[in-house]
């Protein structure tokens, strides 16, 4: 295991996106050089950036998308990246594996190594996000990495609104979590309060109630698929282990946002507070069903 560090510089990363892999890779690729140029060992990349957010309509072409971790496009120059720059990235990607389709992430360690795969456990499934039909469900369960600077914790999006995903990375021993996501406007016959102030405040919370540092990258700019629009309204951020903002971006800036995470000062404080050591873990069965109730065979 890698000594668990006291500070960690961590950069999250909000860009545009367009139909050409090789653009958004390239621009990808600068994004993480400018941001270890400014001292950033942990980079996070938005969800997907490989393409257009194509999950606003359903459409079989779009399959033709995935790709399996063997052989991928674009992974292994990520890992040449994370060892030239001696940074750790995860990698978000869209995963082919035998017929099954995956919204996966790959950890790359400082070294280049590839330190394990995600699959995203909560599939949204509404208008202008219709991640059903291309993924299936999740199977590898919540990770947490050990890397050259700390063991991290990684959700993907939609996993982001669920309190039992940072729990259950925090209770595996992350040091601190990160999101990255696709997220923005919902389509106009969806009357819904989905700004990024709730996007935000549910991630606050998790950092609120877990005492930990949260980042989240996001994309920007306005996406035409099928005929559909959606923009994306940005303001990646990086919250305390207070849930205090200490870093944003707007809608529209494009590049790295960087904040130094005192691991050590958020250890004393969640040892404080006591949340971990108040659990009342015997009582939580209702959390396994459905419905909430407990059945006994």
């Amino acid at each position: 295991m890698n000594r668990r560090p006291d500070h960690v510089k961590l950069a999250v990363i909000q860009m545009h996106m367009t139909s050409d892999l090789e653009d958004n890779v390239s621009r990808a690729v600068q994004h993480v050089r400018d941001a270890a140029k400014q001292g950033a060992q942990v980079i996070l990349l938005p969800e997907l950036f490989e393409n257009l957010y194509f999950c606003q309509v359903e459409r079989e072409e779009y399959f033709a998308l995935a790709h399996e971790i063997e052989g991928h496009p674009f992974i292994g120059r990520f890992q040449e990246l994370a060892r030239e720059l001696n940074v750790v990235l995860p990698v978000s990607y869209f995963e082919k594996a035998g017929q099954a389709h995956y919204n996966s992430l790959v950890c790359i360690d400082a070294d280049g190594t590839l330190l394990g795969n995600y699959r995203k456990t909560h599939i949204p499934d509404g208008p202008g996000y219709e991640e059903k039909y291309y993924f299936n469900g999740g199977d590898t369960g919540f990770k947490v990495w050990d890397t050259r600077y700390g063991r991290i914790g990684v959700g993907i999006c939609w996993d982001q609104w669920y309190p039992e995903t940072a729990r259950v990375m925090m209770l595996q021993g992350a040091d601190f979590l990160l999101y990255p996501t696709a997220i923005g406007s919902e389509p106009a016959e969806v009357d819904t309060p989905n700004s990024y102030l709730m996007w935000q405040r549910a991630m606050q919370g998790h950092a609120v109630s877990n005492s930990t540092f949260i980042g989240a990258a996001n994309r920007i700019g306005k996406e035409i698929v099928g005929g559909l629009e959606q923009t994306y309204y940005g303001h990646a951020f990086i919250a305390d282990y207070t849930g205090e903002l200490v870093a944003e971006f707007g809608e529209t800036e494009e590049g790295p946002l960087l904040f130094d995470l005192d691991l050590k000062e958020a250890r004393k404080f969640r040892a404080g507070m006591g949340f971990f050591r108040d659990r009342r873990p015997e009582l939580y069965g209702p959390l396994l069903t459905l419905d909430g109730v407990t059945r006994r065979s």
